[in-house]
């Protein structure tokens, strides 16, 4: 016999069958010194169980405390082809898994039709607020019923609940018994050092992660995957054109720099490689930028390389010669929906003076945000301009013309930009315009970018 009980994100153990379980590898058990019993992370519950029904082992579970619940859609759902593949992949993997879906692929219709093929409690984790209320709005139309939230104030369990990670690392750890299927929205957020306690303490042996890119910088997509599970199904862009995206084109677009421009990037620059050489930082190597972060903050001539580093990608990002080719490219599409993308929001700004544009950054309030965003979709606005803010945790209306004018060099964050104006629309092709500075770094982070499967569908 095994009796299990929670604290604090840990399954306790006891029992005398617990020399049986002891023997079992994959799961992992630890001796507690405190609690003075053998524990397991809160996501190891799945696995407890199921080893205890293998080795015919009685169990008194007082971890657990949700039962099946009856949650039938109200509204139907036809799935297109890819969400269909994707939903059959994820329960042969045991209910299980990460799905790789584009922006604009219907990610959170596959989230719904989990939770309702599930039939548990279920907790959807968000980045953002602004998720949190896409989500609620989508998940009550779908099955008719209060959403809850938590996050911006909100604290409201409900059988389907909606979180930011922020808030849910704060909960998990006294209401992940409540919940039997987790959706991680967005998923490659749940490595940051912050999140990984709600994988960890959450009991739910049910879990879905979704997102466009799952690939980051540090390669701690890894934890994802164990925590998640595997990666089960991924429709890369380029795959699902025509059929469910519109078809598209990436135009890169090489812009020079003014000649006092050129004088102040090559001495930013070199002052900036100057310090790498001299330190023997390799910022190409893993965790490269970190180290140089940590080297350079100890002493006055790092501090200076670190502002030259800064100065000479602001000189890029927000060249003259950049808005000069923002005007043509809108010239060239008048009337069409566009969005210009910015690394900053003084670049953003700067645009939105110039051309007198609407801007959305994060400063934006809420009310102002939504009236932008709704004057774009009924078409009474043709141009935003936003720093990163959009790339991900805001349903953007539709648009046919994205301008990147300046972004970092994450593969992700050209992907979700790309998805904003891939929405699929009879005799709709749409066009990304990557403006760069010629001959600086610019170039070096577009060509890496290029070696990813998106630029495969630009025709």
């Amino acid at each position: 016999m095994i009796e299990i009980d929670y604290l604090n994100g840990l399954i306790l153990i006891s029992g005398p069958g617990i020399a049986e379980l002891d023997g079992v590898p994959t799961l992992g058990m630890n001796y507690d010194q405190r609690l003075k019993k053998m524990v397991l992370p809160g996501r190891k519950y799945r696995d407890l169980v199921l080893e205890c029904q293998r080795l015919k082992l009685t169990l008194r579970d007082h971890v657990r405390k949700y039962d099946r619940e009856d949650l039938e859609l109200k509204k139907e759902i036809v799935p297109r082809k890819h969400q269909r593949e994707a939903l059959t992949a994820w329960e042969e993997a045991g209910q299980m898994g990460v799905v790789i879906l584009p922006t604009g692929a219907g990610k959170s219709i596959l989230g719904v039709m989990a939770i309702a093929r599930v039939k548990r409690p279920a907790l959807v984790v968000v980045p953002t607020i602004d998720l949190v209320h896409q989500w609620q709005t989508t998940l009550q139309a779908f099955f008719g019923e209060e959403i809850g939230a938590y996050g911006g104030g909100d604290k409201n369990l409900k059988r389907i609940t909606v979180s930011t990670y922020d808030s849910a690392r704060m909960i998990i750890e006294s209401k992940g018994v409540f919940f039997g299927l987790i959706v991680f929205d967005e998923c490659h957020h749940l490595p940051a050092a912050g999140n990984r306690i709600i994988a960890e303490a959450a009991i739910a042996p049910f879990r879905l992660g979704l997102t466009a890119t799952i690939e980051r910088s540090d390669g701690f997509e890894d934890f994802v995957y164990e925590s998640v599970g595997k990666k089960v199904y991924s429709g890369e862009i380029s795959e699902m054109v025509s059929k469910d995206l519109a078809p598209y084109d990436v135009v890169s677009i090489e812009v020079p720099l003014t000649e006092s421009e050129w004088i102040k990037y090559n001495t930013a620059r070199e002052k900036y490689l100057s310090f790498l050489r001299r330190s023997g930082v390799q910022i190409s190597a893993p965790g490269g930028w970190q180290k140089f972060i940590q080297t350079a903050s100890r002493t006055p001539q790092g501090k200076q390389a670190l502002k030259a580093h800064r100065e000479q990608k602001s000189l890029c990002n927000a060249s003259d010669a950049k808005l000069m080719e923002i005007w043509k490219i809108l010239c060239n599409h008048l009337g069409e929906r566009a969005i210009i993308f910015t690394n900053d929001n003084a670049m953003a700004y700067k645009i939105g003076r110039e051309f007198l544009l609407p801007v959305i950054t994060h400063h934006s309030k809420a009310a102002e945000r939504k009236n932008l965003l709704s004057e774009f979709k009924e078409g009474k606005l043709t141009v935003l301009v936003t720093s990163r803010v959009l790339n991900e945790g805001i349903d953007v209306p539709e648009a046919s013309i994205g301008i990147v004018v300046s972004g970092t060099a994450s593969v992700r964050e050209h992907v979700q930009r790309l998805g904003r104006i891939l929405r699929q629309r009879p005799g709709k092709r749409a066009r990304l315009y990557e403006i760069i500075a010629a001959d600086t770094a610019e170039r070096g982070v577009n060509e890496r970018r290029r070696q990813h499967a998106a630029y495969q569908g630009s025709h």
